[in-house]
């Protein structure tokens, strides 16, 4: 079984860098594998705009991927143990409706002279970190609240429909703010709603990175009280888990790793919620030591698969993020729901 597992692993990886190559490589204009190649190890491609094309422009967008692929599939798992939901995913605390509440506050300030005609153009320069801020600020906001909230909350399904509910409210706040604003930024919402790795440059990786790797980092602390959860809150309790302590911790995890993938490329629909499934059948057990850096690893070839089908080669059509987000995730939340009705149990 241990051989088995680090074969699995092994494939992920050398899948999950191909990946990576080919988000790089391929796009509107197609450049050379060896050139791509020798730009991504530091060396000179055979024509210098090819240097330009990876290192500035593509390059952003398959890190993007790829962190935003771990990020969402961890905070899923998260958010799946801790209340024992397999439709569980990372936007179920609310985050993602603050997330969305604070870009169409920020959208609604801004003049449409100022803020552009477009999406793309709208977040140049301060504008983009403006939206970047509206939406960490949204998220931060919203989870503030229901963790005030969780301290006279006992019971984690209580909590689930608390999270719930604060989504539902933060979301008809958004509603209203649309409606009473112009058009045309209702149209830059509508498109952020859509979610994209494209607008994120090489400036923001540094704050990105380090949001995600935090995320990651507790969940990986938190494997062993996550594994005594799987039995219960009762159980966890005798075998010396704090739970109030843990779910705390649990949900500061998720938010971080959801919020600040929002943030930054919009919601991304369905990776959450379908990659832990994926990574269970994949290796076969629920034991967070396993399970959490397969999740990882599922999650950004997944990413990166939407990444490379959202641009086809030779083309200058981009599919919205979520579209292909869609497309892998929903037949995993079907399925997941077509064992359930024959088994009785849902992993």
């Amino acid at each position: 079984m241990i051989l088995r597992r680090a074969g699995l692993f092994t494939v992920l990886g050398a899948v999950a860098v191909a990946l990576l190559v080919l988000a790089v490589a391929l796009g509107p204009v197609s450049v050379p594998l060896p050139d791509t190649i020798a730009v991504l190890v530091g060396g000179e491609p055979s024509d210098p705009r090819w240097a330009v094309v990876v290192g500035s422009v593509r390059l952003a967008r398959a890190v993007t991927a790829v962190l935003a692929g771990a990020a969402l599939g961890v905070a899923g798992l998260l958010m799946q143990t801790l209340f024992r939901n397999p439709l569980a995913d990372p936007y179920i605390l609310g985050v993602s409706s603050g997330a969305s509440l604070g870009v169409a506050l920020f959208l609604a300030t801004t003049t449409a002279a100022a803020f552009g005609a477009t999406f793309g153009a709208g977040l140049v320069g301060l504008g983009r970190l403006g939206a970047v801020g509206a939406a960490a600020a949204g998220a931060g906001l919203v989870l503030a609240v229901v963790l005030t909230l969780s301290r006279w909350v006992r019971s984690s399904v209580t909590l689930l429909i608390v999270g719930i509910m604060v989504g539902a409210v933060t979301s008809a706040v958004v509603s209203l703010v649309l409606v009473w604003t112009d058009p045309r930024i209702a149209q830059q919402y509508v498109v952020w709603g859509l979610g994209s790795f494209d607008a994120t440059s090489m400036r923001d990786l540094p704050i990105l990175a380090p949001v995600v790797a935090a995320g990651l980092l507790l969940a990986v602390l938190l494997v062993k009280p996550l594994n005594a959860l799987l039995l219960g809150d009762g159980y966890a309790t005798s075998m010396g888990v704090a739970v109030d302590r843990t779910r705390l911790l649990t949900m500061v995890a998720a938010a971080l790793l959801a919020g600040g993938v929002t943030a930054f490329c919009g919601p991304v629909a369905f990776i959450g919620i379908a990659i832990p499934h994926l990574a269970r059948l994949l290796v076969g057990t629920s034991d967070h030591r396993v399970l959490v850096p397969a999740t990882a690893l599922v999650g950004v070839v997944t990413a990166l698969v939407c990444a490379v089908a959202g641009h086809p080669p030779g083309t200058e059509t981009v599919v919205p993020l979520n579209v292909m987000t869609s497309l892998v995730g929903a037949p995993v939340v079907i399925a997941v729901l077509l064992r359930a009705r024959r088994t009785g149990v849902v992993t």
